[in-house]
């Protein structure tokens, strides 16, 4: 059978070997540490389950619009005007099948065969394969702890080329979880628009912020593309809903390309989400993000006492990306043994670029304290 040759240029999550490896172990008995899924281990907070339920048995279970259900996009511009005082057009915002669906209608809208768009690496894995969906290239720009994980305006001047047409850039990152200032991003947004290219930013963290709150890059400019989910800060990863604010001249483009590729998001889940931005929600969720601090700020010391350099404190998501090269040059065999012999899974450097993978794990801290603490003492009688 012929298949396309861009499958050749899409790599799957290494990880996802090794979690079915620790499934395996589990089912045979083991006890295992998880580390290494992006995945809230909380539930969704029980107001928006309510909501789902009521929807179901209202007999909301009919197609929305491709764009979404107007009432969401309009909430979802409330938040913006309340959270960033940023005000926000709703018929700019797409409601869209989680955040990675956005991020392919953004690339589908702009993106060529044979374009270029630079990311930073490490980096997202999924972002490199939506570009390479579309028979364009991504451009990994190399970033390190000097930085802080991020592109500078210099790199990125350095790296655009004639056949670069966006720029892609997370804040707070995965899997550094690092963020970006305004003022870089407004740099960013000049030299994309300069060359008569386009700002994507990844804005799926938001929330997550252990800080100050950071703002929007939506503050900068309406000619930026920004990307969001209901998957990380309000905890609804299975409710498969993300959103897209474009500029307005491209959002009828979008509107035909999400007919055609997914004709709308989930009706539930949109229902759902109608009270994701009420003040009862706000403050599980804010509740939450507290022990997402907590547990950083329990796991960084830890790992660093362990041999982990982790030179940069991320302000933002739920993970730790760590320099192992104390500890082994191979991250990815170094993390089979450390599942197979610890009990411990966490994620290789190999899942998020080219950039120094073999010297780079990343720890999520997406599990319970009690977990983090086991896993802490299991990494320390491994490694002594």
């Amino acid at each position: 059978m012929k298949r396309a040759e861009r499958m050749q240029q899409i790599q799957p999550f290494h990880v996802m070997a090794l979690l079915a490896r620790a499934r395996e172990l589990e089912a045979a008995g083991r006890s295992i540490v998880h580390m290494e899924i992006g995945e809230p281990d909380f539930i969704t907070p029980r107001p928006v389950i309510d909501a789902g339920i009521r929807a179901l048995q209202d007999g909301y279970t009919h197609y929305t619009p491709a764009v979404g259900l107007l009432a969401l996009r309009e909430r979802i511009a409330g938040f913006y005007q309340q959270r960033y005082d940023v005000k926000v057009e709703p018929r700019r915002i797409v409601i869209t099948p989680g955040a990675s669906a956005a991020l392919q209608l953004v690339m589908a809208v702009l993106v060529n065969p044979g374009d270029r768009v630079l990311m930073a690496d490490p980096g997202y894995p999924c972002n490199r394969n939506f570009v390479y969906l579309l028979n364009g290239q991504p451009l990994g720009i190399p970033v390190t702890a000097a930085s802080a994980y991020q592109p500078t305006p210099q790199q990125v001047r350095e790296h655009w080329t004639e056949a670069v047409t966006a720029l892609l850039v997370a804040s707070p990152s995965n899997p550094t979880g690092t963020l970006l200032g305004e003022h870089v991003l407004r740099e960013f947004h000049a030299l994309a628009a300069a060359r008569g290219g386009s700002l994507i930013v990844d804005e799926i963290y938001h929330g997550l912020v252990y800080g100050e709150q950071v703002t929007t890059a939506l503050s900068i400019s309406d000619e930026i593309f920004v990307v969001n989910s209901f998957s990380k800060y309000f905890g609804m990863t299975g409710w498969r809903l993300g959103w897209l604010v474009a500029p307005d001249a491209c959002v009828s483009d979008i509107d035909k390309l999400a007919q055609n590729l997914f004709l709308a998001a989930p009706t539930v889940s949109q229902h759902a989400a109608l009270v994701a931005f009420d003040e009862e929600t706000i403050s599980i969720l804010e509740s939450r993000r507290f022990e997402f601090r907590q547990r950083r700020d329990y796991l960084l010391p830890a790992l660093r006492d362990l041999g982990f350099e982790i030179p940069v404190i991320p302000e933002g998501a739920f993970y730790l990306y760590a320099n192992c090269r104390r500890l082994t040059g191979d991250s990815y065999s170094f993390t089979s043994r450390l599942l197979e012999e610890a009990g411990v899974a966490i994620t290789p450097g190999i899942d998020f670029g080219t950039h120094q993978p073999e010297t780079h794990v990343r720890f999520a801290y997406t599990t319970s304290l009690e977990n983090l603490q086991e896993g802490v003492r299991r990494l320390r009688a491994y490694l002594s």
